[in-house]
């Protein structure tokens, strides 16, 4: 059985993406942290084409024993297609901001990258086949103020994903990244639509969905030479 398995896929970007595997075709793991209810929702639109993994992506501890252990109980199921969504924000001006939200942040968005993607491509390269997407964001790529953090985490898997994608070509696993600009989700809830449409040339948010497919693309067999990319989706918001 071909799978895929979706950090952070209980809402936003992360339930939009879980929706577009399951319609073409793969049993979905839907990994969340702790919104039980929010991950049952997801599962309940793919119909059942998946299953709930709740691990803490930022803990190393909990992703060998959740994560590692359902591999090994599942020798006959394959994750082909991992998406690295899970993230926080937690900003501030650098000159104000704490230990605990810099290593939170960095935990969580880009040492989870190492740590979940790890596990996972042992698979892959057994199967000589599969895909890696990671979910960075405008803020690597461009950086924005009062975000050290999450521009500093973001940029380093940019940096990772370019460099895995070198290592692992030969064996038939792309690795490639999307860069969303600003999205309707709830990351971007307390930001004002209004002001910051003026500086997008689509002059909009984009949608879940709109990630999704890309996302979906990079995961089919026919992006089998696209690799070590970083897809902008930013309504024309450039650097």
């Amino acid at each position: 059985m071909k799978c895929a398995l979706v950090t952070g896929g209980s809402r936003g970007i992360g339930r939009a993406i879980c929706l577009q595997l399951a319609a073409r075709g793969y049993y979905v793991l839907v990994n969340y942290k702790s919104n039980k209810e929010e991950a049952e929702n997801t599962l309940a639109q793919i119909k059942g084409k998946g299953e709930l993994l709740q691990f803490d992506v930022a803990d190393k501890e909990q992703i060998q024993e959740v994560l590692g252990g359902w591999i090994a109980a599942n020798e006959d199921k394959q994750v082909e297609v991992l998406v690295n969504n899970a993230g926080i924000r937690d900003d501030s001006l650098m000159a104000w901001m704490g230990e605990e939200q810099w290593d939170h942040v960095l935990k969580t968005n880009l040492d989870s990258f190492f740590y979940v993607t790890r596990i996972v491509l042992n698979s892959m390269l057994a199967h000589k086949y599969g895909r890696i997407i990671n979910i960075v964001s405008l803020s690597g790529i461009k950086g924005l103020a009062g975000q050290t953090n999450y521009s500093a985490a973001k940029a380093g898997v940019i940096g990772a994903t370019k460099a895995l994608a070198q290592e692992v070509a030969r064996q038939g696993i792309t690795v490639n990244a999307l860069a969303p600009g600003f999205i309707k989700t709830d990351m971007t809830e307390g930001l004002d639509e209004k002001e910051m449409k003026a500086i997008i040339p689509a002059k909009r948010f984009g949608l879940p969905e709109e990630v999704a497919h890309a996302a979906a693309f990079f995961a089919s067999p026919e992006a089998a030479y696209i690799t070590g990319q970083v897809l902008s989706i930013n309504g024309g918001l450039y650097t």
